[in-house]
């Protein structure tokens, strides 16, 4: 599915990541609201939500006469129920786009690339109680900073290398070699906003998994501190698409 969002989304890699997340959270954001008003009957969600209101107000003035209070309190969830079944319609539609684009957004810009020259860390992880030397084998242009044979130390083994540019992937990738097994691990060494996921995991394997660790990405700029927030990309993308969702309902006047 990558591949059918790359060509669409692929040009805003070239922005910051900070303007990425902008875009992108405004543009769904836009896309739910604007699917949710022409779906639903914008006149019955408006009198539901008044409803809900004016019920909520009279709990308030029933504190004192707790049999009347609930029988109010069930009204709320009867009407409150209704505007759910009517929302539900919308979100149905939007649900498979929007969890399509987060994982385009997971796939680029949750971690800084592993860049041309510069050192990496690859960390193997083995199951619970494993011990003995395992190898690491890897392809040209990719250079071994330390022994290719490491011993299993606390379930892990940990290699630094470093790579010329290029995409080692397929039979090219990091090969490891343990009680005659043999793994891959692919990784993309480059300038571009690219990588693979950067933890491989394995199944019947006494090798659980290999990490290429990556720096995760920062794509909040230094003057912008809610709360002291200094995130990646989904915690900036959950703040921005609520302000960005509030302020287009109002203006759309979405109920």
């Amino acid at each position: 599915m990558q591949s059918l969002l790359d060509p669409v989304f692929e040009p805003l890699l070239e922005l910051d990541g900070f303007w990425v997340v902008t875009i992108l959270s405004v543009g769904v954001s836009a896309i739910i609201t604007l699917v949710y008003k022409f779906m639903t009957d914008q006149n019955l969600m408006k009198q539901l939500k008044n409803e809900m209101k004016e019920l909520q107000k009279e709990m308030k003035e029933l504190r004192n006469n707790p049999e009347k209070m609930m029988e109010v309190q069930r009204q709320v969830m009867q009407t409150n129920s209704k505007y759910m079944m009517q929302s539900m319609k919308s979100t149905l539609i939007t649900f498979i786009p929007i969890i399509l684009i987060f994982g385009w957004m997971n796939a680029h810009i949750a971690y800084e690339p592993i860049r041309p020259d510069i050192e990496f860390t690859v960390i193997a992880t083995f199951t619970k109680g494993t011990f003995g030397q395992v190898k690491m084998e890897v392809p040209e242009g990719i250079t071994l900073l330390s022994n290719g044979t490491q011993e299993i130390v606390v379930n892990k083994a940990v290699w630094i290398v470093r790579g010329l540019e290029g995409d080692y992937s397929n039979e090219n990738a990091l090969k490891l070699l343990f009680n005659d097994r043999i793994e891959y691990k692919e990784v993309a060494v480059t300038s571009e906003q690219q990588y693979y996921e950067p933890i491989k995991a394995f199944r019947n394997s006494p090798l659980s998994s290999v990490e290429v660790v990556h720096d995760q990405k920062k794509v909040v700029p230094l003057e912008f501190n809610v709360l002291g927030y200094r995130g990646g990309w989904l915690g900036t993308y959950i703040l921005l698409s609520i302000g960005a969702s509030m302020l287009l309902r109002k203006t759309l006047k979405v109920y």
